[in-house]
């Protein structure tokens, strides 16, 4: 059952767009980095601890009244896993959270952040590698009984997920071990949602690779023969200005798609209904009210030219577009999440601080899995009618 926060969390919301900002800021340092960081964690926390402490109060626990309600009930391996965690005043060293829970954290990520979920985010569960086939390579024809093992096994190779991990704080107020079992693992699963996308959207994003030991974000271009991680460079400006039937706006997605119809090597692919725009909220308005008409039943209704979907992230900076072909982006977590009593403090008082730990990574399949364009969307400004 896939859990939502009901709060607005307009704290947090706020320290998080504040963090966001910082990030696209080239004179930001590294103290504000910080303490931009920490804030926006505390805000997390606060607002969950207040939003849920109020919600526990008003609500009864009996699970039938809870599953009535929409509300998770715990299955007995959780009940008894969050039981002693309140026993014990809280998590000890390298707890794992239960199996069950961590699904329900993964289906919160990619059902609650429509990036994540367009960009294939994939579980593996206690799995930290996969294997990833070329399909151009995957089949071969040859002569009856003849030997095929060598091309076969040039199609697949490992792609390892151990390499880099994602660490999330989590501070755990003590009142909050006084509201149950329930309450203590919707508190755990919803504040994992929260720091583990936000982590996961920067880095799917704006990942700079391995020598930050981020993944390989959608912005970045690779060198094939140094590895190095830059920033993709503009293809274009989009305007979506409004024409005769509409005829820009579909010349401009147009030279889109053709452009993503073919991989870094110039091999076509089929990219009709997989392609996703992904912008900044300020630019989803404009794009959304450039891509909205009026039915003749009286209708609105907005859709971008060949069913592109659009997606709304902060990571992406304000005046450009990101477009990527959905299956083109390798992302995924894998390794339970482990938690550690951590042994700093942060502004919150009355609460243990703990890391919870887990492998993640994400790269593109090559330089054209994504291509980024500048915005330039402009509205008319009606003429000022004289008074009197």
């Amino acid at each position: 059952m896939t859990m939502k926060l009901k709060g607005k969390m307009e704290n947090f919301n706020a320290k998080k767009q504040a963090y966001m900002d910082l990030l696209n800021d080239e004179n930001a340092t590294s103290e504000q980095m910080t303490a931009a960081v920490n804030e926006m964690f505390t805000a997390l926390q606060e607002d969950l601890t207040e939003k849920i402490t109020t919600e526990a109060r008003n609500e009864a626990n009996d699970t039938h009244i809870l599953a009535a309600r929409g509300q998770h009930v715990l299955t007995s391996e959780e009940r008894q896993f969050f039981n002693a965690v309140v026993q014990q005043g809280g998590f000890t060293d390298e707890s794992v959270l239960p199996e069950t829970v961590q699904e329900r954290v993964f289906e919160d990520l990619v059902t609650q952040h429509p990036l994540l979920e367009a960009i294939g985010l994939q579980d593996l569960g206690a799995v930290t590698k996969f294997i990833y086939s070329d399909p151009t390579k995957a089949y071969a024809w040859k002569e009856l009984f003849s030997e095929i093992s060598g091309q076969v096994n040039a199609a697949f190779r490992e792609e390892k997920i151990t390499q880099l991990k994602i660490t999330a704080f989590a501070a755990i107020p003590n009142d909050m071990l006084e509201l149950g079992p329930v309450w203590m693992e919707r508190y755990i699963r919803e504040l994992l949602v929260e720091t583990i996308a936000t982590g996961l959207e920067y880095g799917y994003v704006n990942g700079r690779g391995p020598a930050q030991s981020e993944p390989i974000g959608l912005m970045k271009d690779v060198n094939a023969e140094t590895g190095a991680v830059t920033d993709k460079a503009s293809s274009g400006k989009l305007t979506f200005a409004p024409s005769n039937f509409g005829e820009t706006i579909v010349g401009e997605i147009y030279n889109v798609v053709k452009a993503l119809s073919s991989n870094e090597k110039g091999k076509s692919r089929k990219v009709m209904n997989k392609i996703a725009m992904v912008v900044n909220p300020v630019d989803s308005i404009g794009v959304q009210f450039r891509n909205t008409i009026q039915t003749a039943d009286g209708r609105w209704v907005t859709a971008l030219p060949y069913n592109i979907q659009v997606i709304e992230s902060e990571e992406v900076p304000v005046g450009k577009a990101v477009f990527f072909v959905k299956g083109e982006y390798i992302a995924a977590v894998a390794g339970g999440y482990k938690l550690k009593k951590f042994d700093q403090t942060l502004a919150m008082e009355d609460a243990t601080l703990y890391t919870i730990k887990r492998f993640a990574n994400g790269r593109p399949k090559d330089n054209k899995t994504a291509l980024v364009y500048d915005l330039d969307i402009k509205f008319s400004t009606p003429a000022e009618v004289p008074v009197g």
